[in-house]
């Protein structure tokens, strides 16, 4: 079995990198990640940028990106540009890649990593709150790929990878919204890959499993020991790591992926197959629900 690779917990960058593929993979070009400014999203611009690649990465909090690009600027020594954007807003996003392609003169690559989830009930799921996940995960998904593909993509060609999950492989409970709005992206992704194929645009979609070190798995992950219990229910018996997650991006975004479009790539050490479902902790929910 292969060796897990490095990484750490916080939204840090790797103290020391072996590169398992060439140095040159993404040589001067450009990504767009929106979400970039932490987490999975933190880790893709890292692993992009030791592999030549330029970067630009977008998220609400400007303080939180502009961080973020000078940790990831010192590692590497590659260019990186943060920018503060909605994903929701079609104006904010026309203006953020007006302003990146002003600086780079190109985009070849956007990586779709913005989300917003929480754990909540489908009985106490509120209109708003279900709205406001499509609202970033499948909109927002839309929207950055619609005006990149008008901007430049469509004249150009380009690569899209839209990180979403594997929730809407099974019943999850407390993530309906979550699920429904992964899903949506997934089936995006089939739709714009047969769509703008002609245009040598290829798009894919990347599921992550429960990965340590994430917003996520703090968030959502529930007690340190019970998300150690889960672990070793999956198949490889641990949780994956971010890094794990960049080099599956890596791949997808790469040459090494000419002919692969259209695709939902799963990479969680096969959990969906066997991860457990908590229906105690959806008792406890449904419980403090109904008092409120």
């Amino acid at each position: 079995m292969a060796q897990q690779p490095p990484d750490v917990e916080e939204d840090d960058c790797l103290s020391e990198y072996h590169h398992l593929f060439c140095p040159d993979l993404l040589q001067d070009k450009v990504a767009f990640i929106t979400g970039g400014g932490s987490g999975i999203g933190f880790r893709i611009a890292e692993i992009f940028m030791r592999h030549g690649c330029h970067t630009v990465i977008a998220s609400r909090s400007l303080s939180r990106v502009s961080t973020a690009a000078e940790k990831l600027v010192a590692a590497t020594g590659k260019r990186c540009l943060p920018l503060s954007m909605d994903v929701r807003v079609p104006s904010a996003v026309m203006a953020a890649v007006d302003q990146a392609l002003k600086e780079f003169g190109k985009i070849d690559i956007l990586i779709n990593c913005a989300a917003g989830n929480f754990l909540c009930p489908a009985s106490a799921l509120s209109f708003n709150a279900f709205k406001t996940v499509v609202d970033i995960d499948t909109i927002g998904t839309f929207n950055v790929s619609r005006v990149l593909y008008e901007k430049f993509f469509r004249d150009h060609g380009g690569v899209i990878v839209n990180i979403t999950a594997t929730l809407s492989m099974r019943g999850q409970v407390l993530q309906l919204h979550a699920g429904a709005a992964k899903a949506a992206v997934d089936a995006m992704t089939r739709h714009l890959a047969v769509e703008w194929g002609p245009q040598n645009i290829r798009v894919n979609s990347l599921a992550p499993g429960p990965i340590s070190g994430t917003e996520g798995m703090r968030r959502l992950g529930g007690p340190q020991d019970n998300v150690k219990l889960k672990s070793l229910s999956s198949p490889v018996q641990r949780l994956g790591n971010k890094t794990e997650i960049a080099h599956s991006v890596l791949y997808l975004a790469s040459p090494l992926a000419s002919y692969v479009s259209g695709i939902v790539l799963v990479v969680d050490g096969g959990s969906w197959m066997t991860f457990p479902n908590d229906i105690k902790q959806l008792v406890e929910f449904e419980s403090t629900s109904a008092k409120l």
